[in-house]
């Protein structure tokens, strides 16, 4: 069997895998498509999600059977303004021994695990939320001068909520940088709130099962990277992303006219990663045109930023973002 042979049949064994995961993970977070698959998306590329919505949306139930489905060893964390630093990463504590002896010994915080849902993190000060900075760049932290590594995988979804910012502090550019994908989670539909309701307020209620171990899901985020990637799709990568610098000479007026700053480098990385996911949720062996045109918006509205008199204008980034992203791969809109 040659090589290519082999990745074929690795990449359509790992589809059947995803396939029957999205099937127990939408059991428990009915409908919402779209948000299972840039949720499952970022944990595939190794990555992390900012989850955006409402209280009362699913998103701490979406994460929870995320945990299960994927095998991972998940905890949550409660950000609020007094949250320090030690609450998340741990700390040292002297400990007496039984012959009288000290010795500092380390207690691990809750970053310690697989799956680290980080529910309202812009209500933590920045101090604390410059402690995720390393944990998610380099999947280790430094607690009294020593450097403690990180479980593998390691993943943080964190939530925000779009409307209240009393008593909030915004993330800094560099730590959304860090996001792979934003994921917005809207209102359900009638039909889905039907269903929803139906399902939760019975006797009982579907069960999530385990379907990756955290093993299997390593080995799917390297098959994911030897996805082919073919050069027309790279070049409108490239293109997209520097199509959204303003200095750029092949910047169009609107995004010169209404941007402030672009994405750099990593938004590019995260598309070439994010559409291979996506391609591969979808059930095809390598992605397209349309992939990159659907994980435009997930992968760069968090990375860019209106320019003052666009605000006053009233402008809207998302609906920018689609346009452009339209034009530039000549297609209409975002699949």
């Amino acid at each position: 069997m040659s090589e290519s042979d082999s990745l074929i049949r690795e990449i359509e064994a790992l589809e059947e895998k995803l396939a029957e995961a999205k099937h127990s993970i939408t059991r428990r977070f009915i409908g919402q498509e779209q948000v299972v698959d840039l949720t499952l998306s970022a944990l595939l590329c190794g990555g992390h999600g900012l989850l955006i919505g409402l209280p009362g949306l699913g998103k701490t139930r979406l994460v929870e059977t995320l945990s299960t489905v994927m095998g991972l060893d998940g905890n949550r964390v409660q950000f609020t303004p007094d949250l320090m630093p030690a609450d998340i990463l741990g700390s040292e504590v002297l400990e007496t021994g039984s012959d009288g002896s000290r010795e500092f010994k380390f207690i691990q915080g809750p970053i310690f695990c697989q799956l680290l849902m980080a529910d309202e993190i812009n209500r933590a000060s920045p101090r604390t939320q410059s402690a995720l900075l390393q944990a998610m760049q380099e999947r280790q932290v430094t607690v009294a001068g020593k450097n403690r590594p990180l479980p593998s995988p390691f993943h943080v979804l964190a939530t925000q909520n779009p409307i209240e910012q009393e008593g909030t502090y915004p993330l800094p550019e560099a730590q959304l940088d860090r996001f792979l994908v934003q994921i917005d989670v809207s209102y359900p539909d009638r039909d889905t709130e039907r269903a929803i309701v139906l399902a939760t307020t019975g006797h009982e209620e579907d069960e999530a099962h385990s379907v990756f171990s955290a093993a299997e899901l390593v080995d799917a985020q390297s098959l994911l990277r030897r996805m082919p990637v073919g050069e027309a799709v790279v070049e409108q990568i490239l293109d997209l992303v520097r199509a959204f610098r303003p200095e750029d000479p092949t910047a169009s007026d609107t995004v010169r006219a209404t941007v402030a700053w672009g994405p750099g480098p990593r938004a590019a990385q995260a598309l070439m990663l994010t559409v291979r996911a996506r391609a591969l949720l979808h059930g095809r062996l390598a992605p397209s045109t349309d992939d990159v045109l659907a994980m435009a918006r997930p992968v760069l509205i968090h990375r860019m930023a209106l320019n003052f008199a666009a605000r006053a204008r009233g402008e809207n980034l998302s609906a920018m973002i689609e346009k452009t992203a339209g034009d530039v791969l000549g297609l209409e809109a975002a699949a």
